[in-house]
């Protein structure tokens, strides 16, 4: 039975609002009859912006307030973008619904620069990412990485103001909030591996509300679905959060499932990479044996010294 009430909840911001009046527009679509709301609300993730995630608890402070509404029954559903979910979700919860990847890659957005390869030594570049700040200083040790918090206006109100030569963001963020004019350069994912799920939606509901798994079931890609399922399985066997400089990207040609994926040190000095090949329902399967590709490599010895320095700086 097609209920006659919705209620989606969401972050504030207006990225966040986007993607879920996405949702809501979609469900319109689908089911003229039924009303869906959006209950907007302000997380830790959202309001603690002098830190950088990898120092104060990670992707999890973008959900909890999220998961909180669906709990005390405020809210059916919640929508996030999928690299923001924690791969490890509370037994209550799931994922019920993953929509269809938009661009993925990550873009270089400068006033003044074409490409990351023009800007001159010594330039800074801002990124919230350790993902992205490994890769670049792999790639470009010549430059200045500096942290960049805040939601998408606030950075590129910073990058404006002359703070930074340039900021790294995610494409499909810019795209969604109309504003594909500021990217200069959208790395390729050789380039810039992209995190577990970028570029994606997800939906979340409590696993007792089996209700609404066929409503939501015309939302879903498979292709995307699969994908997500392969990466996520990498972060998940790495231990993948913010404290970890993590990528992986899957894409599917054919029946056949790519995976890439990578583990650094946040200098970017050591880089594990790891790849394999295989049938798309074979996602899962080729995601932890990516992950156990790198532990092999010696991603083991990063992440373990990565959680130690984590546990001192929050003790």
């Amino acid at each position: 039975m097609i209920p006659r009430h919705l209620t989606i909840a969401t972050r504030a911001s207006r990225l966040a609002l986007w993607q879920a009046e996405h949702v809501q527009a979609r469900l319109h679509l689908l089911y003229p009859e039924m009303q869906v709301d959006l209950l907007k609300l302000s997380t830790r993730g959202d309001e603690i912006l002098d830190r950088s995630l990898s120092k104060v608890g990670g992707k999890g402070l973008f959900v909890k307030e999220l998961e909180n509404a669906l709990l005390d029954g405020r809210a059916d559903l919640a929508v996030h973008s999928l690299k923001d979910m924690p791969v490890d979700m509370p037994d209550l919860f799931e994922l019920s619904t993953i929509l269809t990847r938009a661009d993925c890659r990550d873009a270089f957005v400068s006033n003044h620069f074409a490409m990351l390869a023009d800007l001159p030594e010594g330039a800074v570049v801002g990124t919230s990412s350790l993902r992205r700040e490994a890769q670049l200083r792999a790639r470009f040790p010549q430059l200045k990485i500096e942290p960049l918090r805040g939601n998408l206006d606030t950075r590129l109100a910073k990058l404006d103001a002359g703070g930074y030569a340039a900021i790294i963001l995610a494409a499909a963020g810019l795209e969604r909030l109309g504003l594909a004019q500021r990217i200069r350069h959208r790395l390729a994912v050789e380039e810039s591996l992209p995190a577990a799920g970028q570029g994606a939606l997800g939906i979340e509901i409590l696993k007792q509300r089996s209700d609404l798994l066929e409503i939501l079931a015309p939302l879903s890609c498979h292709e995307t679905t699969t994908c997500a399922l392969a990466e996520r399985a990498v972060s998940r066997a790495l231990g993948g959060s913010c404290q970890v400089p993590l990528a992986a990207y899957a894409s599917i040609q054919e029946q056949q499932l790519t995976i890439r994926a990578l583990v650094a040190t946040p200098d970017g000095k050591t880089i594990y990479r790891a790849q394999a090949q295989g049938l798309a329902p074979e996602a899962l399967s080729l995601g932890l044996r990516v992950a156990q590709d790198l532990r092999e490599q010696g991603a083991a010895a990063i992440l373990a010294n990565l959680a130690t320095t984590t546990e001192s700086n929050q003790a």
